[in-house]
């Protein structure tokens, strides 16, 4: 039986700006490196009136309370999990916002949550996954270094990508150590912001510097690795492409975002890259059978062509908004900017459907489809359900 039976499939230079001016944090042996800049931004482009094309309206809103910076809720059947910073882990229910439960990891937490439906995990700032279950804790372990993605839980097993793009895999059920896939690396810095972590088989997909890895979830060894960008620049910190955020997976075929570097897609059955084009977002993408989306740094959000990553069209309605990744909700791609704002644009051409509103704070990783409903999460912790009329 494969080790992902049953596989339960997670909900996946700045433009004109010098990438310098950083800030940097020594951890242990590395570097954490927050993806700013001091240099002042301009103006975000002004928002036209809003006129509705589709209906859609707000159908339920609860509160976790503020969550880490990048975290993304995460949706599993009916439930969307989300993890609030001071280690609130809550499961709602998609169609009504209620809970279905809510527990404690017992710290801070770093990441948001993962899980499979029954398990559920977070990363506290104290350097633990958390496992819980029906918001009771389950179990815990120490980790040798500091993590900024989710967890991913699946096939009774928790895996954990930390910020030295090591890999580590945990009994589910009762945390006992499995494995650990340590990368030699030269590279001094990493990003401190989500990386790429998911199943696509029987094959445990991540990223690792700028590299797509196939690991063998049952021992941690390489199936096959894929560079999406190769680090490039004079300096430490231009050469960073970490692959962060979101996916956009059809089939075997994952396509991913190298940070401020490159989009590249994937055939994760035969482990080949099938195209890669220069790219200077930090969010991560999304997409459908003949388009694949992403926000770029300055605003700008850009539609590949799935088959050869060409561009099929782009458009800069949103500029200087510090865009979230996008979603694909029929026939809209949705992306969601630092005002709280989610603006639902044509994914045939990028022009205005609708724009639907929150409380004001930017929303946090990319919005989620649970059901019918589109889910979004705002940073001081308000978790928005909305809905076709």
């Amino acid at each position: 039986m494969s080790v992902f039976s049953p596989i339960l499939k997670p909900f996946q230079p700045l433009t004109g700006m010098k990438r310098a001016g950083v800030a940097i944090t020594l951890v242990a042996s590395f570097v954490l490196l927050s993806a700013c800049s001091s240099s002042k931004r301009p103006d975000p482009a002004p928002l036209a009136a809003n006129v509705p094309l589709i209906g859609v309206k707000q159908a339920w809103v609860s509160r976790v309370g503020e969550v880490p910076t990048g975290s993304s809720p995460f949706v599993v059947g009916n439930a969307v999990v989300v993890a609030a910073s001071d280690g609130t882990v809550a499961a709602l229910d998609a169609a009504t916002g209620r809970d279905l439960w809510r527990g404690s990891a017992g710290a801070p937490a770093a990441t948001g949550a993962g899980s499979d439906g029954k398990v559920a995990a977070v990363i506290t700032r104290d350097n633990d996954v958390v496992a819980l279950e029906a918001g009771k804790q389950l179990w815990k372990a120490k980790l040798p270094a500091k993590a900024f993605t989710a967890p991913f839980v699946a096939g009774e097993r928790v895996f954990v990508l930390l910020a030295d793009r090591s890999v580590h895999a945990f009994d589910g059920l009762n945390g006992r150590k499995l494995w650990t896939q340590q990368r030699t690396t030269t590279e001094p810095l990493v990003l401190s912001k989500a990386g790429t972590m998911l199943a696509v088989g029987d094959t445990l997909v991540v990223g690792q510097g700028g590299r797509l890895v196939g690991l063998n979830p049952g021992n941690g060894s390489i199936r096959w690795e894929v560079p999406i960008a190769s680090p490039r620049g004079t300096n430490d910190v231009e050469r960073l492409v970490d692959l962060v955020g979101s996916v956009s997976r059809m089939g075997d075929v994952v396509c991913a975002r190298a940070f401020q570097a490159a989009v590249g897609c994937v055939n994760a059955a035969r482990g080949t890259l099938l195209w890669n084009k220069p790219a200077n977002g930090s969010e991560g993408v999304h997409g459908d059978a003949n388009l694949v989306f992403g926000t770029e740094a300055d605003g700008k959000l850009i539609a590949w062509r799935r088959s050869d990553g060409q561009s099929a069209w782009q458009t800069d309605r949103l500029l200087y908004r510090s865009l979230s990744a996008p979603l694909v909700v029929g026939r809209s791609v949705v992306v969601g900017d630092n005002a709280g704002n989610l603006h639902m644009l044509s994914r045939e051409n990028g022009s205005p459907l609708n724009r639907l509103t929150t409380d004001g704070s930017a929303i946090v990783g990319n919005p989620v489809l649970a059901g019918d409903s589109l889910v979004a999460v705002t940073k001081s912790g308000g978790v928005f359900g909305f809905r076709p009329e």
